[in-house]
């Protein structure tokens, strides 16, 4: 959500696509999929400030392969 001109974000959003991609990150939406992973709905996964974790095993998990 935003106060601003739906344009303005729409510049915004385009930029931050660049910017990842050019990172190298090959996700779609890396935003995205990062905010569903804190949903409640995902009772097996939880991100914390110290990583990823499986809250039913107890283990952190690795974020790159």
């Amino acid at each position: 959500m935003s106060e601003e001109m739906p344009e303005t974000v729409s510049r915004k959003i385009e930029k931050l696509q660049k910017a990842w991609k050019k990172l190298g990150c090959t996700i779609e939406s890396p935003f995205m999929s990062l905010s569903v992973i804190a949903l409640l709905v995902l009772p097996e996964l939880r991100i914390t400030d110290r990583g990823l974790v499986d809250v039913k095993e107890f283990k952190f998990i690795p974020l790159f392969v």
